[in-house]
């Protein structure tokens, strides 16, 4: 038997010695990719299996059903989503530069990992259920991040009852815009992370900046 030989024979063995945590991300990495291509329902544990080069008994025995692996592609995700946008985050800045540099980080993470927000924004709801209930649970984090910044920009102004008051809401508006945008930009990948962000920016956080200056905008009174 020749070197190379024996050598393909042992590499299944040293696969087989990767520490449990490497293993579980190389099977998470796998899922995620097969779950985009496909969907929740029609992604097939036999072709995860493949893709992660591990056999199904090992993927049941790390992370469970494939409910259960679904699950914790979407957990981790999100995590990773969630941390990149507040390490871009910049504390020493002023509000709208730390709103910028976050959603810079936001549309740099959807570029450079395309499959895991088609898992987080679309996948996960169609499916709905707990997995809805994951993404939803993600949105509040963003909007309240959002928000504490837009309520630092009014209190620096003298106006953060109001800001407090309307905080959420319009942060909600915000990332709602956010996604939006991102699914826009994966169709468009030659617009770069800092134009979308400041697209968005001009688009709403000068109306944010209206409001902490008490600039407030109300119908006219003609029908």
């Amino acid at each position: 038997m020749s070197e190379e030989s024996a050598g393909e024979q042992r590499s299944p063995e040293r696969a087989r010695r990767l520490p449990r945590a490497v293993r579980e991300r190389q099977i998470l990495d796998a899922a995620v990719q097969v779950f985009s291509r496909h969907g929740y329902h029609s992604a097939s544990m036999d072709e995860i299996s493949d893709v992660a080069g591990v056999s199904k008994p090992m993927i049941y025995t790390y992370l469970g059903s494939k409910e259960d692996l679904f699950g914790q592609c979407i957990r981790r995700e999100a995590t990773r989503l969630l941390e990149a946008i507040q390490d871009g985050i910049k504390p020493d800045l002023p509000p709208d530069m730390q709103l910028w540099h976050g959603l810079r980080s936001f549309y740099r993470f959807v570029a450079e990992y395309r499959e895991s927000w088609t898992v987080l924004h679309r996948q996960a709801l169609t499916v709905g259920g707990s997995f809805a209930t994951e993404i939803t649970d993600m949105r509040t984090r963003a909007i309240e991040l959002v928000a504490a910044l837009v309520v630092s920009a009014g209190t620096r102004k003298g106006l953060g009852e109001q800001a407090e008051f309307s905080g959420a809401g319009l942060s909600a508006a915000l990332v709602g815009a956010a996604e939006s945008l991102a699914d826009w930009a994966l169709d468009h990948p030659d617009v770069s992370d800092g134009v979308l962000a400041s697209w968005l920016m001009n688009l709403v956080w000068l109306g944010f900046n209206d409001l902490v200056e008490g600039e407030i905008w109300k119908p006219s009174t003609a029908e």
